[in-house]
């Protein structure tokens, strides 16, 4: 790992073995504070200069969602095996002085040693509340049974894997090999949530409705980036209406993957509608989702840089137009908006294999 590691507001510095009693005397040297955990919040990187802004990221969580916050850094190239740890704890005011506090233990570890990783790090949880772990990155080999079996809540962003095939093959993998008891939450899916809400509000308007069944075209922009997130969108729209995919039919649809992906669906009456993924890195990460039939169009866009959606439903030369929040763009914004959320999750289940199949 090139380059050096910036340690700025990670705190004080502690050997291993006095990371329990250094947090001990930080909270009796501050009696003003309340110390608060509802989970365990793990962050782990392999990016070690991922680390400083995991703490600013976890500065701002904490307004919202007390933990006990574990940051772990990994530096797998690095020749010579090592460990340094580091222990603060984020407050916010109340009436003008502190109140509520998180406290916050950092780690970077050097070297390849998952024994040390797993003992290193877990030691130092609280035994007591839900362990929820977001993975940044690539899912490496690190991913395994001895680490997901202890997982209450697994949360990654599939856009920033390179084979996002094979990084949800490992997660089915570990979901099995639990009964299903880790809860899995992929932020590609949580990006579409207002978009998905927008458009389950705007089919209950009576000419949308009346619409459905002749739906022919559904188009979707987005970023390139965004490509799991915008397949993910396009696969609750088909599952919720009960389309079979053109895989499960033979048929095929012109391509071109630089521009922009095609799919062939047919309706349960039997009519075929066109999938077209348009690519815009100009735009918001999602920036539209249009469905078409003969007479009425039903949208929802979102311009670069806003922070609502416009959602029209356009019908006979007139269009209703209303608006809506968006979801937010960074991940830490993401994440806080899924654990204000919470749930199992069981409507991303669902649609899974169908994306799959689109992926």
């Amino acid at each position: 790992m090139s380059g050096k590691i910036s340690t700025e507001g990670l705190g004080m510095p502690v050997e291993i073995a006095a990371i329990d009693g250094e947090l001990r005397k930080l909270w009796e040297a501050d009696e003003a504070s309340t110390n608060a955990s509802l989970m365990n919040f793990l962050v782990y990187t392999e990016d070690p200069h991922e680390l400083t802004a995991n703490s600013k990221m976890i500065q701002k969580l904490t307004r919202e969602h007390a933990c006990r916050a574990v940051l772990i850094a990994m530096d797998r190239k690095a020749p010579k095996p090592s460990v340094a740890a580091w222990i603060t704890a984020h407050c916010h005011l109340a009436h003008g002085k502190k109140s509520i506090c998180s406290e916050q233990i950092s780690f970077l570890l050097s070297g390849y040693s998952f024994g040390r990783f797993r003992n290193t790090v877990f030691a130092h949880l609280n035994s007591d509340l839900p362990l929820v772990f977001w993975w940044q990155g690539e899912i490496s080999d690190l991913f395994e049974e001895r680490l997901y079996s202890i997982l209450d809540r697994f949360i990654f962003d599939s856009s920033t894997w390179s084979n996002p095939t094979e990084g949800f093959a490992k997660i089915m993998e570990a979901r099995e090999q639990t009964n299903d008891h880790m809860v899995t939450q992929d932020l590609s899916w949580t990006r579409s949530y207002h978009y998905r809400l927008a458009i389950a509000g705007l089919f209950d308007d009576p000419a949308a409705e009346r619409s459905f069944f002749e739906i022919e075209e559904v188009n979707i922009v987005a970023q390139k980036s965004q490509r799991t997130s915008a397949l993910l969108l396009l696969a609750w729209v088909t599952e919720q209406a009960g389309w079979k995919t053109g895989l499960e039919l033979g048929l095929t649809a012109e391509t071109n993957p630089e521009n922009g992906e095609s799919f062939l669906f047919e309706s349960k009456e039997g009519r075929n509608i066109v999938a077209k993924i348009t690519w815009d890195d100009d735009g918001a990460p999602l920036s539209l989702l249009s469905i078409k039939s003969p007479d009425c169009e039903v949208k929802v866009s979102r311009q670069e840089g806003t922070s609502h959606l416009c959602q029209a439903i356009c019908t006979a030369g007139h269009c209703l137009n209303v608006s809506g929040p968006a979801d937010a763009d960074d991940p830490e914004g993401l994440v806080a908006d899924q654990l204000s959320r919470g749930g199992k999750n069981s409507l991303f289940l669902r649609m899974l294999p169908r994306f799959l199949k689109l992926l």
